[in-house]
């Protein structure tokens, strides 16, 4: 068999010559062994036209991309400080895995115990592959480039003035592994974009290196320590691909989420591909909602089973324990501090790695929520790394930068123990190996499916308007235009959730309190909100299907397989009901869908308000109410603008009468006609658990001694205590008002009103005032539960 040299041994599909007779050429061989150097000699010696000199061809070594990292070639100094033009043409082997052009996918059971990637073979492997399947080489070409373009965009760089040459070896060394990166891509396909040379990149920048003298002498510190720590925080942040080990963790994730869900992974194929061209022209920020441990593993396994490359995923060092965050780290993890304010080299060197990101069009991908959700509902959102990505680009790294919000949604999930724990006051429980095995094993259950929804994304440009590099920037507009952003990204994640058979039949359950149900009475009751949900074209799960008794008692079943529903078939009919101490985990699904019925429950409250009998002009008390609500609420979910909220509002009556406006201006028995017509009545079973909370958290406030220090931990320890008193007396009537998540949100909007650490004498009287508000709202809460009970003992209409 002829050698790699040999003009008769030849690779298929191997790259033609570079631009016809372009001469001088200078070929930049990316090689890590010495059977790659044959090969890419013998494919310039094989192609090498006839009448090419060989005085006018030279080949010199850069260091390789893989294996061990080898100084730079010296002979490449002398070429580049010549008067002469050379053309610089890189080259590199590429090896394949087998079947990796007939759909092959992942890695082989060999590859897997041996910890080897066949796409970077050791010697023994690289030369029993060209023996034995010399298709799976090949030479890969990197886009060549005149040496005076190199000078050229060295010196745009910040390289250094015309005739010096310091530094020009490494940037030029730097390109061609660009190129060639860019070439095996192409031959390899877009899974694998990944960035190379990150931390030489940055920090070769003269961006980077003058940000860092500035920050010695703000600092008054050695250069060279400052340095130096700047590159310890670029180790420590960034990620580092590997192939490999991206195969080897999406193999990893398929495993993991199919134990408790099995190939149930339900997304939009051909809606991901439209994204992915998006990102071609622009950076794409994943933003997703963060409900369970698996959500950025089955985001990236979509991902990877669509051949796209991984994420670029902002991870809480938290994280980064052994051997998950080694891992993760190689498959696109960047890890971050979860406090750095006060540190201004870490900051310095974090809005850098962003901007490079952001620069280059990798994705992006973090939790707008910052952390998991443990009451079902979307979070606050946290503007820290979106606050620097606005900053990148209004200070012009990219011409737009699009945020993409995402859905990630469960019919069940096997955190919802531990969150419903932590609601009542236990402590979190600390990543570590011991507690990653736990969660492997909870997920030998059944847990339903999983659902990936990708809302109407943010276009920085059209919302922010064009970068400004010269503007002045005024904190005080830049915080409420990244407010701003950040609550549309969130408006658009709940928008996208759909609404699944497990998010309905709880609040169904739950919204008959302590009551058991046949699976004749469940039905009755889903009905009544299946038609809300068709009417109103919310999105649906594929498998809604909540009008066949089959498919109520195959959620029943599941639900209680898991511990939230109990069931009990000793009479003759078997009836269920939420578990006595579940009520927080069910809540929690129900809790995923809750958004889309809070706009018609505060209409109902606030028609009750209109129908009092004192009340004189029905249209003002309404919307007043109306608007009241929407204020006491506004720390619990994302309300629209108050003008569009309005027109919400306005359109769920005109959904329940088309009279609405008539009769609510004609006052009395008319309003309360209104009201009758509502279908389904939802106040009772959406704003409760949220109301009787808030009621624990005034009463408890209103019984404070102002003159006191407020000590936040103890206050809410007197809340669950006062909540627990008040369930025994039967004063609320939700057990999943109970609830840590939901006092601290009633806390935020007491301490938003002044009524914390408020100044005065008045502040006793005002905390009152706020327990009585609340109170008041609890009490129609009541009157709209009386009407519902009635309606389903037929004593209404």
């Amino acid at each position: 068999m002829a050698g790699p040299t040999s003009p008769n041994f030849s690779l298929p599909d191997e790259p033609d010559w570079p631009v016809g007779d372009a001469r001088p050429i200078v070929f930049l061989l990316d090689a890590a062994t010495p059977l790659e150097q044959r090969v890419l000699e013998g494919w310039v010696t094989r192609h090498r036209p006839a009448d090419f000199p060989t005085t006018d061809l030279d080949r010199v070594q850069i260091p390789p991309s893989r294996g061990r990292r080898r100084k730079l070639d010296q002979r490449l100094e002398p070429i580049l400080a010549t008067d002469e033009d050379p053309l610089m043409a890189p080259l590199r082997v590429a090896w394949l895995r087998k079947g990796e052009f007939e759909g092959v996918h992942g890695l082989g059971l060999f590859d897997v115990l041996t910890l080897s990637d066949p796409r970077d073979p050791d010697r023994l492997r690289q030369a029993w592959t060209l023996r034995t399947d010399p298709g799976r080489c090949r030479v890969v070409a990197g886009e060549p480039a005149r040496l005076s373009e190199l000078r050229e965009r060295w010196r745009m760089a910040g390289g250094a003035s015309s005739g010096e040459t310091t530094g020009l070896a490494d940037f030029v060394a730097r390109q061609a592994a660009l190129a060639l990166e860019r070439a095996e891509r192409r031959l390899r396909g877009a899974r694998y974009k990944v960035p190379r040379l990150v931390k030489e990149d940055i920090v070769s920048r003269p961006a980077f290196r003058g940000g860092v003298a500035r920050l010695a002498r703000s600092l008054s510190k050695p250069l060279d320590k400052v340095a130096a720590e700047a590159e310890g925080c670029l180790k420590e942040i960034a990620a580092t691909h590997s192939p490999f080990v991206i195969d080897l963790v999406a193999q990893g994730i398929h495993l993991l989420y199919t134990r408790g869900y099995g190939e149930n992974l339900h997304y939009d194929r051909a809606r991901l591909n439209e994204i992915y061209s998006l990102a071609q022209r622009h950076p794409v920020i994943f933003l997703p909602s963060h409900k369970s441990n698996l959500d950025h593993l089955v985001l990236q396994y979509a991902l990877h089973e669509q051949g796209l490359p991984p994420n670029h995923t902002a991870g809480g060092i938290n994280m980064n324990f052994m051997p998950v965050g080694p891992l993760v780290r190689r498959s696109g993890v960047f890890f971050i501090r979860r406090s750095f304010k006060d540190n201004e080299v870490y900051k310095f060197v974090l809005r850098h790695y962003i901007d490079y990101l952001i620069e280059k069009r990798f994705s992006l991908e973090w939790y707008v929520e910052g952390g998991r959700s443990r009451s079902g509902k979307l979070l606050p959102p946290r503007f820290g790394l979106l606050a620097y990505v606005v900053d990148a680009y209004l200070r012009g790294r990219s011409d737009d930068v699009v945020l993409l919000p995402v859905s990630i949604a469960y019919d069940q999930i096997q955190d919802v123990g531990d969150y419903a724990a932590e609601q009542r006051g236990a402590a979190k429980a600390t990543e570590s190996f011991g507690w990653f095995v736990g969660l492997v094993r909870k997920l030998g259950r059944r847990y339903g499916d999983i659902h990936l929804r990708f809302g109407e994304p943010v276009s920085l440009r059209e919302t922010l308007g064009p970068p400004d590099e010269s503007a002045t920037p005024d904190p005080d507009a830049h915080s409420l235009r990244l407010q701003k952003v950040a609550f549309q990204v969130c408006d658009r994640i709940n928008r996208v959730t759909p609404v699944t058979p497990t998010s309905l039949v709880t609040l169904a359950l739950l919204g008959v309190g302590d009551k058991a149900l046949t699976i004749e009475e469940t039905m009755g009751v889903l009905g009544n909100l299946l038609n809300y949900v068709e009417v109103r074209g919310l999105p649906v799960t594929e498998d809604l299907d909540l009008r066949s008794s089959e498919e109520v008692l195959r959620v029943l079943d599941h639900l209680v397989e898991n511990g939230v529903v109990s069931c009990f078939d000793e009479g003759p009919e078997a009836v269920y009901a939420i578990r006595p101490d579940q009520h927080l985990a069910a809540a929690y699904y129900r809790n995923t869908i809750i958004h889309f019925f809070v706009a018609g429950a505060i209409a109902e409250l606030a028609l009750l308000a209109a129908a009092a009998d004192e009340v004189s002009d029905a249209v003002t008390a309404f919307w007043d109410e109306a608007t009241r609500l929407r204020d006491l609420l506004k720390f619990e979910f994302f309300f629209a603008e108050k003008a569009e909220f309005l027109e919400e509002t306005r359109a769920e009556l005109a959904s329940h009468d088309a009279d609405w406006e008539r009769r609510l201006a004609t006052g009395g028995t008319e309003v309360r006609t209104l009201l009758h017509n509502v279908r389904p009545y939802n106040a009772h079973r959406i704003l409760r658990p949220f109301l009787e909370a808030y009621q624990v958290v005034g009463d408890t406030l209103a019984g404070l001694n102002t003159a006191e220090p407020f000590e936040e931990d103890k206050f809410l320890a007197r809340c669950l205590a006062l909540g627990k008193q008040y369930q025994l007396q039967r004063r609320i009537t939700r057990a999943e008002s109970l609830s840590k998540v939901l006092f601290g949100t009633a806390l935020r909007l007491a301490r938003n009103r002044g009524l914390i650490d408020g100044d005065g004498g008045d502040l006793d009287e005002r905390r009152k005032e706020f327990a009585g508000e609340i109170r008041a709202a609890v009490r129609r809460v009541d009157a709209i539960d009386t009407l519902a009970a009635s309606r389903r003992a037929g004593l209404l209409d």
